[in-house]
């Protein structure tokens, strides 16, 4: 890992820090999807993994922090770097989309509910906070351009939810 990546990685730690910190009173409990993924993103077989994603969290209106920090309960699909590289994103070029956009991006990856692999394999559609549906079937998102993601990692439970990882990044509408 490069100095670069891990001054990123460290900043982008402190920012979450500073930014949830209001937020705190609102937590259920350790572990919320915001503490998970950068759990992950740090030790274990997933660290590095998610490094434009916890950027993209933290370049997106603060709500987005705000909502998977607090009391309710989602499912998250999380994109892999991997799926990122697809659109050309990294930690260091996430943050130049435009913040609408970039928000909405990232609502539409997260879904009302404590939905595990069982409950998402068992619906066809899975309703996201952007508004519109995620189509499904075994495992294989489908977003409102009909591009495809497939889940590759289901079941991180989290105080306030579940993270589903998911291959490729799914869009609400065309950039």
């Amino acid at each position: 890992m490069n100095r670069r990546l891990v001054a990123t990685i460290t900043a982008s730690a402190l920012a979450l820090g500073i930014v949830a910190a209001p937020v705190a009173a609102l937590r259920p409990g350790p572990d919320t999807i915001v503490e998970k993924a950068i759990a992950l993103n740090t030790s274990g077989p997933y660290a590095g993994t998610f490094d434009t994603l916890i950027a993209a969290v933290l370049a997106a209106d603060p709500a987005v922090v705000e909502t998977l920090s607090g009391k309710g309960q989602f499912v998250v699909f999380a994109p892999t770097d991997a799926a990122f590289a697809e659109l050309g994103l990294t930690p260091e070029n996430v943050g130049t989309l435009d913040q609408a956009f970039l928000t909405d991006v990232l609502l539409y990856h997260v879904g009302r509910g404590r939905l595990n692999a069982n409950a998402v394999l068992g619906s066809d559609e899975i309703d996201t906070l952007y508004g519109e549906s995620l189509e499904q079937a075994g495992g294989v998102l489908t977003d409102e351009l009909g591009r495809t993601a497939n889940i590759i990692v289901v079941n991180v439970s989290a105080s306030n939810g579940i993270i589903h990882a998911i291959d490729s990044v799914v869009l609400p509408y065309a950039p």
